[in-house]
């Protein structure tokens, strides 16, 4: 049996008895996020992020201009995510964890592009979309480490090194410093408004060693890789930012 890729199709081919049927082969295709509906999430991240909070940003400049890009950035608070989205200078992408989506929040995040991703096993509706993000030289944002934590880069899980590696996108290592120093008095859940948030985006780097390997120890070697040069990053926003 082969499949016939331009119709969906599961083909037999010809054989005694046989006329060749084309019998259907029904597979589920995730909707593709839309450019469109990232840049409008892009510009209420804008107005929100720098309306509400005083957002300081450094090395923008830094995440290329055009084609595939993934922003990879470290996890400390609920706000990060937001922040980076309002302060990148292209329209983004985010994986999000499935919980988050809850209420109003479900329907606003679909309409703003970003990705459903259920942490509790291999998500590969949520893989594809990304993937397809990459494809259409979009740009994609994840947190590597999985989940909010004290935001050190300590520990990353290999989703990051998996998209570097399946679509050679440059990964731009991104530092959200200030957003856990303090509560706000109105919401204690959100950083103090008007308050300063440093944002700092690295300089983009290759995953792979060249070879073009996509084998499972390529994929580990490839995580320590990252974990290293998104660390030193880390280091150096402190170092500029004095937090």
């Amino acid at each position: 049996m082969r499949r016939d890729a331009r119709r969906g199709t599961a083909r037999r081919g010809r054989g005694p008895g046989e006329g060749g049927e084309v019998t259907p082969a029904p597979q589920a295709v995730p909707a593709v996020p839309t450019q469109r509906g990232a840049a409008v999430g892009h510009r209420i991240g804008i107005g929100l992020m720098y309306g509400l909070w005083r957002p300081r940003v450094l090395g923008a400049w830094r995440v290329p201009a055009t084609g595939p890009v993934i922003l990879a950035g470290n996890h400390a608070h609920a706000l990060d995510g937001p922040m980076i989205i309002g302060t990148a200078p292209r329209p983004s992408h985010f994986l999000v964890k499935k919980e988050a989506w809850v209420g109003p929040l479900d329907p606003f995040m679909r309409a703003t592009g970003q990705l459903k991703v259920d942490r509790s096993g291999t998500d590969r509706t949520a893989v594809t979309q990304a993937m397809s993000v990459l494809e259409h030289g979009g740009v994609l944002g994840i947190f590597p480490e999985g989940t909010r934590g004290e935001g050190e880069f300590a520990s990353l899980r290999t989703g990051l090194a998996y998209f570097a590696l399946r679509s050679g996108a440059p990964i731009v290592p991104v530092a959200v410093l200030g957003s856990t120093d303090r509560q706000g008095r109105l919401i204690k859940a959100l950083p103090p408004l008007r308050s300063r948030i440093d944002v700092v985006f690295g300089d983009p780097f290759e995953a792979g060693d060249g070879s073009g390997r996509r084998t499972r120890k390529a994929l580990d070697e490839a995580t320590v890789r990252i974990q290293e040069r998104l660390t030193d990053h880390l280091k150096t926003a402190r170092h500029l930012t004095g937090r």
